[in-house]
């Protein structure tokens, strides 16, 4: 079984440096693939109530032979259940749907800065945290300016931020802020959904180099930043893959390599996407 190096939060938690995403997985496909993952060596499974799969996901960790508490299981709140009473309902919701006692990381899917109730929603997952209902609290696709103004108003910084981050997409200031507040970054879409990232020549370069392949040198490339990569996969052969990349090290050139592309945002801007 593949090891795991793992984060330790703000909050004094740890987080695996690697997770699996479950999105757009049916409950179904979420049984199958965490259960299996879970048997791999994975210990971060990533969900939300919006991918309509957290029954799947709660029996995949059921059905695993691993014990709960080294799983750290993710959810997180939806757009339509932002404001201080909606998140608190929110949450018991998912809970009962995951059928665990207690989610080890919660946050915010989207800021939704239109609406502007995330704070309130933030008050809510901070008395959760205070409960042990949530381990530790945390956001996803959050702005610098919204993660400042959640420590202005509450006194309390995310632990994570789950933003979009790919070779495409490196978010360098972002990270560096994260960095200085010491906040975690998780990647989605670490791989680049629905671009041509892992065709490009240089890529296969630097995988032929290390004897592996460009979406291991990829997920490196996030691990050395400091990020943890969270890909989705249902197959166990390319579970494994993806997390056996904890062997080799890119150098600083082979970094800069993998880093060397044009700016693509292949997701929602935070100022403005909603989704509820």
């Amino acid at each position: 079984m593949i090891s795991i190096p793992a984060h330790t939060l703000n909050d004094g938690t740890t987080i695996p440096a690697l997770g699996l995403g479950t999105w757009p997985m049916d409950d179904a496909q979420a049984e199958k693939a965490v259960s299996e993952a879970l048997n791999i060596g994975y210990r971060l499974i990533d969900t939300a109530t919006n991918y309509r799969n957290e029954t799947g996901t709660g029996r995949g960790i059921a059905r695993s032979d691993v014990p709960r508490e080294e799983v750290v299981v993710t959810t997180k709140l939806p757009g339509r259940h932002h404001g201080y009473e909606e998140t608190l309902a929110s949450f018991a919701e998912s809970l009962g749907r995951l059928g665990l006692e207690y989610v080890d990381l919660y946050l915010i899917h989207w800021p939704l800065p239109r609406v502007g109730k995330y704070v309130e929603s933030w008050k809510a997952m901070i008395k959760l945290r205070e409960e042990g209902l949530i381990r530790s609290i945390g956001v996803s696709n959050f702005t610098q300016e919204h993660i400042t103004r959640l420590e202005e108003e509450t006194g309390v910084l995310p632990s994570v931020n789950q933003i979009e981050l790919h070779p495409y997409f490196p978010q360098d200031a972002l990270r560096t802020f994260h960095t200085d507040k010491g906040i975690v970054t998780e990647s989605w879409s670490p791989l680049g959904r629905g671009t041509r990232l892992l065709d490009d020549p240089a890529l296969a370069k630097v995988a032929d180099a290390h004897g592996v392949t460009p979406g291991q040198v990829v997920l490196r490339w996030h691990t050395q930043l400091g990020a943890i990569p969270i890909p989705k996969s249902a197959d166990p052969g390319r579970q494994r893959e993806n997390l056996d990349i904890f062997g080799f090290e890119l150098t600083p050139t082979e970094m800069a390599a993998v880093s060397d592309h044009p700016q693509q945002r292949i997701g929602g801007d935070p100022e403005v996407h909603e989704e509820f």
